[in-house]
């Protein structure tokens, strides 16, 4: 029977210390050797060097990127392809993986931290862009012949000649599970995403068809499944980048004007940012105004105005780093005469809500949300934006899906559950509390608001977020990257009643 990975390239040269990797694939022999010097493609450098952080110190993408373009000096299409491929690179790693390990005659282990990242940048190039082969092939192998590894070019040269024997979409077909007999992992391999968190998405989304009931047809759950893909592929969208004007501070119109941008479909005070550096941008230079996605600015608008009777004064944000939600309440806050209490456990991130809020009516206390010393029945509204998986934002956080476990999960759970009790301890009987997270994630979502405390009584979210469709029965709302062009926000309204 023919493997369905193809045929085991082998022959070559033993491994040797310091001599490269090790053999290489059989199929098109290496280029003979050159002593011309390397030349090296510095929006590809670039992009490696984010490979190589995210690699070995888990570093943040989209936190390292812009000091590497700065440093390299690289500016419009050469950032844009850096940004195009370090992002991609680390979006599609286990895909990536995947194919390489099925072209190569070495498991990954064996394999130079350098090469496997130059490695997964060659692959995303031929798989996931219009570059030709040839340059997409040839300009790694020069990264190579330029790196520490100097003598894994040869290597790296054939298994990226391998890859380039066929298009993604046949090695998908060629790798992936049948997606008749196992559909998730089918979706998993096709869309670049951990086979838990497409069944995470799923529970929400797409009933498994053994759940089937005599009201589900089989043309309703494939309609569903075809929704979890749509989801899974929109993780991969690049992400608009949307702004926030903080209202009594610059009205939206003028932000508009100012940065270029168009009005957000549902917030009031957001605004959406094709292109351009919003740090570049007067308003959100000066605090006037901020970049927050969209769904966050919701959640937080949600809080501010649904109903309260009795006194409206006193707010608080139970885990308010880095501070885009606080900052937001707060000038809300400064138009009512409300005051806000943001409470952050990390120093380093409560100074940056402390940035962040500077000129509006809040005060930052460094605490443990469980226990932060701050009054009980207190407060009028609170807000708990619980830490959570992230598998909301997986679009805005390239290595995110490959760095959490499922394992993650059960913590997180408990964690959360310790916080909306803390929560219900400081709102006052007739408050509000806002439980959210940036996660769909049946656990960290309904999980947690299904056992709420006591006191607490959940209230329909969805009047207060005027405009947004597809919210679903409440009194919960989830939002996706695919329904509404927001981060996966969730969103539980609690009333104390006792």
């Amino acid at each position: 029977m023919t493997n369905p990975r193809g045929p085991r390239p082998t022959g070559g040269r033993p491994h040797k210390p310091g001599k490269g990797t090790g053999r290489r694939p059989s199929g098109p022999p290496r280029r003979p050797p050159t002593r011309r010097p390397p030349v090296v493609d510095e929006a590809r450098l670039a992009a490696l060097d984010v490979l190589a952080a995210v690699r070995s110190r888990g570093a943040y993408a989209n936190l390292v990127l812009p000091p590497i373009l700065r440093e390299r000096g690289l500016f419009g299409r050469d950032a844009a392809l850096a940004t195009e491929l370090a992002y991609g690179s680390c979006r599609a790693l286990g895909q990536l993986d995947a194919i390489i390990g099925a072209c190569g005659d070495r498991a990954f282990e064996e394999l130079d931290g350098s090469v496997i990242d130059a490695l997964r940048l060659g692959a995303y190039q031929l798989l996931h862009t219009r570059i030709p082969p040839h340059a997409a092939v040839s300009t790694v192998v020069e990264l190579v012949r330029a790196g520490d590894r100097p003598g894994a070019a040869g290597y790296a040269n054939a298994v990226l000649r391998r890859i380039a024997e066929a298009d993604l979409d046949s090695w998908i077909d060629r790798l992936a599970p049948p997606a008749d007999t196992d559909p998730l992992g089918h979706l998993a391999m096709a869309t670049a995403h951990p086979r838990w968190i497409v069944g995470a998405y799923r529970d929400r989304l797409a009933p498994a068809r053994a759940e089937q009931t005599d009201e589900q047809t089989d043309e309703q759950i494939d309609e569903r499944m075809d929704e979890l893909a749509e989801a899974l592929r929109a993780d991969d969208d690049p992400p608009v980048v949307h702004l926030v004007a903080r209202p009594g501070r610059i009205d939206r119109d003028e932000l508009v004007a100012q940065s270029g941008g168009v009005p957000a479909r549902f917030s009031p005070f957001g605004v959406y940012l094709p292109s351009g550096d919003p740090g570049a941008i007067e308003a959100v230079a000066d605090g006037r105004a901020a970049v927050q996605d969209e769904g966050s600015q919701l959640v937080a608008i949600a809080l501010a105005t649904a109903d309260l009777d009795g006194a409206d004064e006193r707010w608080l944000d139970l885990t308010a780093g880095p501070g885009g939600k606080a900052g937001l309440l707060g000038a809300i806050g400064a138009l009512r005469g409300a005051r806000l209490d943001a409470v952050e456990q990390a120093q380093h991130r409560a100074e940056l809500v402390r940035r962040t809020t500077e000129g509006l009516p809040v005060s930052v206390q460094v605490a443990d949300g469980r226990a932060s010393g701050l009054a009980e029945s207190a407060y009028d509204r609170v807000l708990l934006d619980a830490p959570c998986t992230g598998l909301g934002a997986l679009r805005r956080r390239p290595e995110a899906r490959w760095r959490r476990r499922p394992s993650d999960v059960a913590d997180l759970t408990q964690l959360q559950q310790e916080l909306l009790q803390a929560a219900a301890r400081h709102v006052r009987v007739g408050g509000l509390v806002g439980y959210v997270t940036c996660s769909p994630h049946l656990a960290e979502t309904l999980g947690v608001v299904g056992r709420p405390p006591e006191t607490l009584e959940l209230v329909d979210a969805r009047p207060f977020l005027p405009g947004v469709p597809d919210l679903g029965d409440g009194p919960t709302v989830q939002l996706w990257p695919h329904r509404q062009g927001t981060d996966g926000m969730f969103l539980a309204l609690f009333r104390r009643t006792s």
